[in-house]
C-alpha cells in the first residue's frame, strides 16, 4: 500500500520559486509537497515589477494564480504549516512540522527566501518593501527623479549611490554616524551633486509606509519620498545547514549551476541563494530547480 506522507520531492517553501519547481516537477508526473507557512518576505510590497506579464500586479495576486495553476497538477500537494527540523534516511529525507506531522521523499528543495534583520529605526519596519525599498530595478521606475535616500556607508554606500545615481539626480546617501567612504569616494560623489549626510537618524516620518521625512537625532529633519536600504539578511529556514549544507560568505546556501547543494539530494533555489532578489530570477531558479531533481530521479531510477 501506498504511503501517503511519502513524496519524490518536498518543497519547503511556497512562494514564486517552489511554486515554479512544483509545476516543472508535476509536469513530469513527480510526487510533490509543497511545505508553506504562508509568510513571504514581499508580503509588505504592494506591487511587483519588472516580471514580464505580471508588471505591476500585486504579489498576492501573482501566487495566488500560481498555486491554483500548480494544484491542478494531480500529484502536487500543498501543506499549510511550517517544516521545523529535517533528517536523512535510508531511503533519502524526512521532514518534520511544527504540528507534528512526518513527511519523506527522494529529494528535498529549500525555497525559503531570507528574513531581512531591520535595524532598529523608529518607522523603518511599517515603510519596508513601500518606499524603503532594496532595488532599482524592481521599484526605481516608480520614484525616477523624485527626492531619494540611501541608508548606507562605506564601499556599499558609494557603490549604491553611483547605481541609483541613474534613476534620479536628487539623491542623498545618509550614512547614520561617521561616514567610512574614503576621500577619493567622497569626492566622486560630491562631483555628481551627492550629498552625505552623517547625522544619526531617530525615526522615518510616514503616513501608512510612505515615507515624509527623516527625522534626525539632533531634532532636525528632510523632506524625503523614497529611500533605498540593504539590511542584513539571516536564512529564513536552518534546516539545510542543520542537514550540512553550506553556506557562502555572503550568508546565502551555496549552490551549483543547477541549483544543487553541497549535500547530495538537496537543492536549494530563490531568494536563499542570491543576492538577485526578484520575482523572474526566483522562478527561473525554481524551473530549473524542478527539472534538475526529475532528471536526478530518472538517471537513478532508470
Amino acid at each position: 500500500m501506498e504511503n501517503k506522507n511519502r513524496f519524490d520531492v518536498i518543497i519547503v517553501g511556497g512562494s514564486y520559486s517552489g511554486l515554479a519547481a512544483a509545476m516543472a516537477l508535476g509536469r513530469a508526473l513527480r510526487k510533490v509537497l509543497i511545505i508553506d507557512s504562508g509568510k513571504p518576505c514581499n508580503e509588505q510590497t504592494p506591487h511587483s515589477h519588472n516580471f514580464i506579464t505580471q508588471d505591476g500586479k500585486k504579489p498576492a495576486e501573482i501566487s495566488a494564480i500560481a498555486k491554483e495553476q500548480v494544484l491542478k497538477y494531480e500529484t502536487v500537494q500543498f501543506h499549510n504549516g511550517l517544516a521545523i527540523t529535517g533528517s536523512k534516511t535510508d531511503k533519502g529525507f524526512e521532514i518534520i512540522t511544527q504540528s507534528g506531522e512526518k513527511f519523506t521523499s527522494k529529494k528535498l528543495l529549500f525555497a525559503t527566501g531570507i528574513k531581512d534583520l531591520i535595524p532598529n529605526i523608529d518607522g523603518f519596519s511599517e515603510c519596508w518593501g513601500i518606499s524603503i525599498i532594496h532595488c532599482p530595478y524592481c521599484h526605481g521606475y516608480e520614484v525616477r527623479y523624485e527626492k531619494t535616500g540611501i541608508l548606507g556607508n562605506g564601499d556599499y554606500g558609494f557603490e549604491f549611490s553611483k547605481m541609483i545615481h541613474n534613476w534620479t539626480k536628487e539623491l542623498t546617501l545618509y550614512t547614520n554616524g561617521k561616514s567610512t567612504l574614503t576621500e577619493e569616494q567622497s569626492q566622486k560623489l560630491k562631483i555628481h551633486n551627492i550629498q552625505i549626510i552623517e547625522t544619526e537618524i531617530e525615526k522615518f516620518e510616514h503616513k501608512n509606509g510612505q515615507i515624509e521625512s527623516i527625522v534626525f537625532k539632533d531634532r532636525s529633519k528632510t523632506a524625503i519620498k523614497a529611500i533605498y536600504a540593504r539590511p542584513p539578511f539571516e536564512q529564513h529556514c536552518t534546516i539545510p545547514t542543520e542537514l550540512g549544507c553550506e553556506i557562502n560568505e555572503q550568508g546565502y546556501f551555496q549552490v551549483d549551476a543547477f541549483q544543487k547543494t553541497t549535500i547530495p539530494g538537496i537543492y536549494a533555489s530563490g531568494d536563499n541563494t542570491t543576492p538577485m532578489r526578484s520575482l523572474a530570477n526566483a522562478v527561473a531558479a525554481g524551473t530549473l530547480a524542478g527539472v534538475m531533481m526529475n532528471r536526478e530521479i530518472i538517471d537513478e531510477e532508470f
